[in-house]
């Protein structure tokens, strides 16, 4: 199946797609983010390779006190 991604420049816009879209009965996903980065996210969290930072305490989470 194809992908299709739109771009709308407004919530009224975004409202009359997401309608379309459940008239149709078709799926609709929304991501705040690119797609490719989401994709390095993920890989990295499968390979064990980030680091994970308490907010509460950002810089010795990082070593860098």
């Amino acid at each position: 199946m194809t992908t299709l991604i739109m771009h709308p420049q407004n919530k009224e816009q975004l409202t009359a797609l997401k309608a379309v879209a459940k008239a149709l009965k078709v799926s609709v996903e929304t991501s705040p983010y690119d797609p490719e980065f989401v994709a390095i996210v993920k890989k990295a969290s499968k390979s064990g390779n980030y680091t994970e930072v308490d907010p509460k305490d950002v810089w010795g989470s990082l070593n860098l006190k």
